[in-house]
This record gives C-alpha cells, sequence and structure tokens, in this order.
C-alpha cells in the first residue's frame, strides 16, 4: 500500500512540474493541493536560492553593499506590496470567474489587472528615479553608503515595472490553475539572474565588473527574460487565459471591484512592509554592522519559509475557485488540511536551522559582528515558525475569498499597535538592543495567529462577493 502512495505521489508531483489548466472543485483536496503547491513551492525555492546566492555575491563587495540592498528591499517591498494586491486581487477575481466557468470573465479581469500594474509601476518608477538617493538617507543609510549604492537603488527601484508584471502576471497564472508556468517564469528569471550575477559584479573577459551596480543590471535582465516568457505563454494556444489587447481598455466595473479586493491585499503587505522598514530603521541605530547582519538573516529566512508561502498560495486558489463553485466547506476543509501540512513542514525546519544558524552565516560572510547579529536573529525568529504556520495559511484564504479587509485589519492591529511599539521599547527603552525587535516579530505572530484563527472559524469569508 505504500508503495502504491509513493508511486501515486510521485505521478502527481510530474503532472505538477509538467502543468496543466484544470478544475479544482471536485475530487480529492490533497490531491489538488500537491497539484497547486509543488509549482508553487518550486517557485518560490527558486526564488530564495536567488536571493542567497545573490547575498553571498554581494557580500564580497563590502558591508555597505549589503547593507544597501537590505535598505533598498525596505522600500522595493512597499512596491511589491502593490505588485502583490493586485496580483492578489486578480487571483481572487479570476479564481471566483473559474470556479462559475466564466472564461470570459476571467480574462477581463486579468487584463484589466495588467492595466493596473502598468499605471502604478510608471509613477512610481519616475518618482524613485529622481529621490533614489534621498530614500537611502530616509531609511538612515551614512553618506558612504549612499554614494556606492545610490545607482543600485535607482535602477532596481526605477524599473520596477519589470517586478510589477512578473508578480501580476504570474498571479494570473496561478489563479487558471496552472502554476508550472509560474514557477518555470521564475526558474527562467532567477536562473538567468545568478548567471548574470557574478558576470556583472566581478566582470569576465570584455565585460567589466560595475561592482554593487551590475548585481543591479543582472536583476532587471533576468525578470525582463521571465516578463516576455510570460507574455509569450498567455498567447499561446494553451492558456486559458488570452491576452486580448482590446481588454486593456479601462472597464469601470472590473476595475472598481479589483481596486477593492486590491487595496485590501496591498493594504495588508504595505503595513507589513512599513512596519519592517520601522523595524530596519531601529535596527540601523545599532549600526551597519546590525543591518547587515539582519539583512543576510533575512535572506535565510526567505530560503525557509517561502516554501510555505508557495502552499498558503496554492490555498488561496483553491478557496477562491471553490466558493465561485458553490463548494464553501469545501473551502474550509482545503485550509485546515493545508495549514496541518505548513505546521509540520515549519516545525522541522526551525529545529534543523535554530540549532545549525552559526553554519549556515558562517557560508556568507567572514564578519564576525555579522555573523553574530544575523545568528541571533535568525535563532529567535525560528522560535516564532510554530506560530506563522497556521497564520500564513488562513490569512492567504481570507484573500483568496476576496476578503483581503479582514487580513488588512490584523495586519495593521498586530504589526503596528503591537509589533513595533513593543520593538521600540524592549530595543530601545529597555536596551534589548536587536533582540527587543526580533522578540517583538515572534510576540506580534503569536497574537495574530490566534485572531486569525477564531475569525476564521466564524465563516463570514464565506460570504463575501467579488
Amino acid at each position: 500500500m505504500k508503495e502504491e502512495e509513493k508511486i501515486s505521489f510521485w505521478r502527481l508531483f510530474v503532472d505538477a512540474v509538467k502543468g496543466k489548466e484544470q478544475d479544482y472543485t471536485g475530487g480529492s483536496i490533497k490531491k489538488a493541493l500537491i497539484l497547486l503547491s509543488i509549482p508553487m513551492i518550486l517557485e518560490m525555492l527558486m526564488e530564495a536560492l536567488f536571493a542567497l546566492v545573490d547575498a553571498f555575491y554581494v557580500a564580497q563587495i563590502s558591508n555597505n553593499a549589503l547593507a544597501t540592498i537590505g535598505l533598498t528591499e525596505s522600500i522595493l517591498m512597499l512596491l511589491e506590496s502593490i505588485a502583490i494586491g493586485i496580483a492578489m486581487g486578480a487571483t481572487a477575481l479570476i479564481a471566483r470567474r473559474i470556479g462559475e466557468k466564466d472564461d470570459k470573465k476571467a480574462t477581463e479581469s486579468a487584463m484589466q489587472a495588467l492595466l493596473l500594474a502598468v499605471c502604478v509601476s510608471v509613477v512610481t518608477g519616475i518618482l524613485a528615479f529622481h529621490y533614489a538617493p534621498d530614500i537611502l538617507r530616509l531609511m538612515g543609510g551614512e553618506e558612504e553608503l549612499v554614494q556606492e549604492g545610490q545607482k543600485y537603488a535607482r535602477i532596481i527601484l526605477s524599473l520596477n515595472i519589470i517586478l510589477m508584471l512578473l508578480f501580476v502576471f504570474n498571479g494570473i497564472f496561478r489563479a487558471a490553475g496552472n502554476p508550472a508556468i509560474a514557477m518555470r517564469t521564475l526558474w527562467l528569471s532567477n536562473g538567468l539572474n545568478i548567471i548574470l550575477d557574478p558576470i556583472f559584479i566581478f566582470g569576465l573577459g570584455p565585460i567589466t565588473g560595475m561592482g554593487l551596480t551590475g548585481a543591479a543590471v543582472a536583476t532587471c535582465i533576468g525578470r525582463g527574460a521571465g516578463v516576455c516568457y510570460q507574455i509569450y505563454m498567455m498567447r499561446s494556444e494553451s492558456s486559458r487565459i488570452d491576452l486580448i489587447p482590446s481588454y486593456l481598455k479601462p472597464n469601470w466595473e472590473i476595475l472598481k471591484r479589483l481596486i477593492r479586493v486590491s487595496a485590501g491585499g496591498a493594504g495588508q503587505f504595505l503595513i507589513s512592509t512599513a512596519s519592517w522598514i520601522f523595524l530596519v530603521r531601529i535596527l540601523a541605530s545599532f549600526g551597519t554592522d546590525v543591518v547587515a547582519g539582519y539583512s543576510l538573516a533575512f535572506r535565510i529566512i526567505v530560503f525557509t519559509i517561502l516554501p510555505s508561502w508557495g502552499l498558503a498560495n496554492a490555498t488561496a486558489t483553491l478557496v477562491g475557485q471553490n466558493l465561485g463553485a458553490g463548494h464553501p466547506d469545501r473551502a474550509e476543509q482545503t485550509v485546515w488540511i493545508a495549514g496541518r501540512y505548513n505546521f509540520y513542514f515549519l516545525v522541522c525546519i526551525s529545529i534543523i536551522f535554530f540549532l545549525m544558524a552559526d553554519v549556515f552565516v558562517a557560508l556568507f560572510t567572514d564578519e564576525v559582528i555579522v555573523q553574530q547579529e544575523a545568528s541571533l536573529c535568525l535563532r529567535v525568529i525560528f522560535l516564532g515558525y510554530v506560530f506563522f504556520a497556521y497564520q500564513m495559511i488562513v490569512m492567504q484564504s481570507f484573500n483568496g475569498a476576496g476578503d483581503t479587509y479582514t487580513s488588512s485589519l490584523l495586519s495593521y492591529y498586530f504589526l503596528w499597535l503591537v509589533q513595533i511599539p513593543l520593538a521600540y521599547e524592549l530595543a530601545i527603552t529597555y536596551d534589548w538592543g536587536p533582540l527587543g525587535v526580533y522578540t517583538s516579530i515572534c510576540v506580534a505572530g503569536l497574537l495574530m495567529t490566534l485572531t486569525a484563527i477564531y475569525l476564521f472559524r466564524k465563516g463570514k469569508w464565506k460570504e463575501v462577493k467579488v
């Protein structure tokens, strides 16, 4: 019997990687989770691998370079929050239309999401181009860091349209039930990025090394290639969602619904990202080495937690499609199954990385102080993984149902009214230093998880219309 289950799993694994758009509103929930989550997990693993490799190369330049990435990513995450919000709105609308078997409306929703993404990214890109150095100063960067990192920040932030389209296209493919295309997109973009990073940073043959600026160039080329692949796949005959230029004209009825759902999605990520920026600002008061250590630890945390985001995104798609098909009980059951799987995974990961934090950090830097700060951050944050497991799944299930307001409200209460004040009090007032910041993250995560589960059990998310 075990052998049959093993064969069945590997067959599902192969089918998931090959990718085929299908209806997940019937049959085995576990099978649906496997088919949807495996490409998303592999996609996230590739994203995390790139983050670690990029940090490894940049760390060879200087501590200022590594800290610049940390400060720039703080702002980039604000733009990513908007992209994620639009992608989340697109996922909720498209998944619901797919569940209702209305492919035309699903395509119209996808085109309006792309239109919205382009408009937002053009405006923010122009502002970022002009104010990149000031942004680094505002984040607490010293003048030496600003001079070294302003070109990197300007390139990454002003060309955010590439990242914006990457997120929204992938949200469209996931909602349509084909996450394998999103997976291949990040394999292509990040794989190319990993290859180009050392070439543009350090130089090779006729190509002169550009240092930190080279990392930005490599990133934009890699992500740009991914967007080109997404456009090609959407234009293919096998795609359930087609790229129809005539649908790119503003459809105010769809845009209104899309903006409403996206605003809630972007709001929760803007809230969490802005709170993260405040945490970085607090850490910056303890010196560049602390920020560099936290930036390195954050990359490692991303590597471990992104597979869980893959499972959470799969859950959001299944919730949306099943609500569209009129199966709310099946949607709820999916969330509990996914939450249990995520709990098992994160507990195992937290044990491994808690015991071996020093070993993993030493792979990236020889700076003793940076190593100490990164290891401290990792050990404290990993203690909170037990709470984060169900929080990720339940919060994404609200989003998949189109109930982004609840997730935004939870993020606001526990990140702004609990996490930030507690971080300041522990780190500054009580002189805990960086430990106080990391402790506040875990405490806020615990409280948010318990509240999210309570609200999920009340079931109002099943009644949301999108």
